[in-house]
């Protein structure tokens, strides 16, 4: 969690530090949800790291995409996605073709199986989110909806603070 008590805590409390003392509390909310998006997804049929997900996840939006395009989007090197997509292609998650027009480059794309794998991955997320917010009242429910819609207008309109395509 982010409030282990270390330096900068007793600034929180300050008056006029409202959205500090709020930006913890939705850090602390979004720990638990990673946690939570995690455990779901190790309770998939076939358990698979994040780095994993996330690039399964990538060729699900890009199909076709080569290795250089891929190690770009997960932000690491060519050896290390190249080792990651002989593991997902070893577990019949990937596989990886020729270029029709390019004899060198190789286009990686999902199976059958991988495909199955990211569908119920999401499944599971949805039902552990699903069980949370059943156990939050309708009221709680709907104020955090509206809050997270007005999250992503200020993020999306470029209010002060926001970062920019994020």
């Amino acid at each position: 969690m982010t409030r282990l008590g270390g330096f900068g805590d007793d600034q929180a409390g300050r008056a006029g530090d409202d959205s500090l003392s709020l930006a913890l509390e939705i850090a602390d909310a979004v720990d638990s949800l990673a946690d939570l998006w995690s455990v779901a997804a190790q309770g998939a049929s076939l358990r698979l790291s994040p780095h994993q997900l996330r690039a399964l996840r990538i060729l699900e939006a890009a199909p076709g995409l080569n290795l250089t395009a891929l190690a770009e989007s997960l932000e690491t090197g060519l050896p290390t996605a190249s080792r990651l997509c002989d593991r997902l292609e070893a577990a019949g998650l990937l596989e990886r073709a020729l270029h029709p027009h390019k004899r060198r480059e190789v286009r990686l794309s999902l199976t059958g199986h991988g495909l199955q794998v990211l569908g119920e991955v999401a499944a599971r997320r949805s039902q552990a989110l699903a069980a949370v917010l059943a156990a939050m009242d309708a009221a709680e429910r709907a104020a955090l909806s509206r809050g997270l819609r007005g999250f992503l207008a200020a993020q999306d309109g470029g209010a002060p603070g926001a970062v920019p395509g994020s």
